[in-house]
């Protein structure tokens, strides 16, 4: 009886949520068309008055644009041009200066400036703001348009004025346009260290680093005692790409994870047996120019003890965009469609990677006065609700001894990058103890 009567009721309960929940969604309904006849009625408004006329495309591009950017950084609407950009800069070849730059309160700010390209040989640095192009003050535009400014014929050249924080003038600075072809990594063996820079992650570069491995591993005068992968000032790429390029140095174990708005929406991704280099010491380098596919990569070596991570606190962009074709596929929309997660369930949003070993970049003289951009300096950028506050880390104050050697001295010892020449010096006292000890493998083939 007792039993009969518990099923009745929660039948009955069940029934009578029924109608509750058909009310809220049908006045969900009612107010999102009420909201969308609001819009038709602006749209013929402007239409109809405005003081120039103004065609429909314009208007709804306008609309999507605005839709769109109310929602997070990295979420946009690609018109036949940006997607045209997006495609060429996935591909690895496209003619410009080799920045990657975002709009702050109307304002060109640098993320980064990929090494190698024109803008970083001219000394542009992430956290710069471009005021002026050409002469012309560039102010309250958009994104595209301030990259159609940047962009052009190779061995043309563009005058750009370049405002630093910490810096009492703006810097006047006139770089040739060139092919932005620089290949996706670069290899060499340097103290008997091998150097794997990875500067961008496109269709190639898994493939790329393979051979560079396979290569070094078969130098005739030896192989490498261990290898640095340098993230540094890389914005990221293809996921597909980050993830076998994190499984070229796992046996085993999950490489990331993505988790979309459903609980039940995630994708797991593993790493396959084998590792190209037998398991020798790696440590991986990165800055706060270090974001997306680079941040994956380093919290997957950190997370499965596989690497140091050495450097400074990364980008912090741990989110996924997906590019959805529109229309005749000519035009598109990338959306944010997940955040992704460590192999130990950490988010790096907002907050970034933590080196192991935090290494400043003392060759650079504007080290300290430079500002940092990051996703949390970014407008509307997705919360981290897991993310540890500043207050909590404990900090003594004290400086570091070891980084003590200010840019000059360091050039009078032919030291031009610092951060990777700790690096160097990390691996190769790792490196000897790991021959000493006789613990290397060989490396598989793949």
């Amino acid at each position: 009886m007792n039993s009969n009567l518990i099923r009745s009721l929660a039948l009955v309960g069940a029934v009578a949520v029924l109608p509750a929940t058909t009310a809220a969604l049908a006045q969900v309904e009612v107010d999102t068309y009420r909201e969308l006849d609001e819009f038709v009625s602006v749209l013929n408004r402007i239409r109809s008055e405005y003081v120039d006329q103004v065609d429909d495309r314009t208007l709804i591009r306008g609309a999507i644009d605005g839709m769109l950017n109310s929602l997070d950084p990295h979420s946009s609407y690609l018109d036949a041009r940006g997607f045209t950009n997006m495609m060429s800069t996935t591909d690895g070849n496209y003619g410009g200066l080799g920045l990657t730059v975002t709009m702050e309160d109307g304002a060109v700010k640098v993320i980064a400036a990929t090494r190698g390209t024109p803008a970083d040989q001219a000394g542009i640095k992430a956290g710069d703001f471009i005021t002026h192009v050409d002469g012309q003050l560039f102010f309250g535009g958009t994104l595209d348009e301030a990259v159609d400014k940047m962009r052009g014929q190779p061995g043309t050249s563009v005058r750009l004025r370049v405002v630093r924080p910490g810096r009492d003038q703006p810097m006047e600075l006139n770089i040739t346009r060139a092919i932005i072809d620089i290949p996706a990594v670069r290899s060499e063996v340097k103290d008997r260290v091998g150097i794997i820079t990875v500067t961008t992650f496109n269709r190639n570069t898994t493939e790329m680093a393979r051979r560079a491995i396979a290569e070094m591993e078969r130098n005739p005068q030896g192989a490498p005692l261990g290898y640095v992968i340098d993230l540094r000032s890389n914005p990221g790429g293809l996921l597909d790409q980050a993830i076998s390029l994190s499984d070229l140095f796992l046996e085993r174990g999950e490489v990331v994870s993505q988790r979309g708005r459903a609980r039940t929406d995630i994708e797991r991704y593993y790493a396959e047996p084998g590792d190209a280099t037998g398991g020798k010491p790696i440590v991986v380098l990165v800055d706060a120019g270090s974001a997306s596919a680079s941040e994956i990569v380093a919290a997957a070596l950190q997370d499965h003890r596989r690497g140091l991570v050495m450097g400074e606190r990364t980008f912090g962009k741990g989110s996924v965009q997906t590019l959805v074709p529109l229309g005749s596929g000519q035009t598109a929309i990338r959306l944010t469609t997940a955040r992704y997660y460590t192999p130990s369930g950490r988010s790096v949003q907002e907050g970034g990677i933590q080196p192991d070993i935090m290494v400043p970049q003392l060759s650079d003289p504007d080290y300290r006065s430079r500002t940092r951009v990051r996703e949390s300096d970014l407008r509307r950028h997705l919360v981290n609700e897991g993310a540890i506050q500043d207050d909590v880390i404990q900090d003594d104050g004290r400086p570091d001894p070891r980084f003590a050697m200010t840019a000059e001295q360091l050039r009078e010892r032919g030291i031009t990058d610092f951060q990777l020449h700790y690096a160097l010096e990390t691996i190769a006292r790792l490196g000897r103890t790991q021959q000493a000890t006789g613990t290397t493998t060989t490396p598989s083939r793949r």
